[in-house]
């Protein structure tokens, strides 16, 4: 009995010890230039990320860049309940990046 209360109690330390994950996504403005182009998307953050407008833009920016676009701005961070209110707004960039 006293074995597994300890186990019992072990494990709970060990559930509270290990963070919960939550999914982070941020709303962004990019660009094109030669001809001119403005897009809106939505990208899912790593948690780091999450939270930090300057975390998300430095995690955004080089996946962008490799398809010639330029980050303009972070809008806002948010979780998963903003998703789909954003996602007819992005279009074909919703979750693309």
């Amino acid at each position: 009995m006293i074995f597994r209360t300890a186990l019992v109690a072990l494990l709970a330390s060990l559930m509270l010890a290990v963070p919960a994950y939550a999914q982070c996504f941020a709303d962004y403005r990019a660009k094109r230039e030669n001809p001119l182009r403005l897009h809106y998307g939505v990208v899912q953050l790593p948690q780091s990320a999450c939270g930090n407008a300057g975390a998300a833009a430095s995690h955004l920016r080089p996946r962008l860049q490799r398809d010639g676009w330029i980050l303009l701005d972070i809008l806002s961070t948010f979780g998963p309940e903003g998703l789909e209110a954003r996602r007819a707004r992005a279009g074909e960039f919703f979750l693309r990046y």
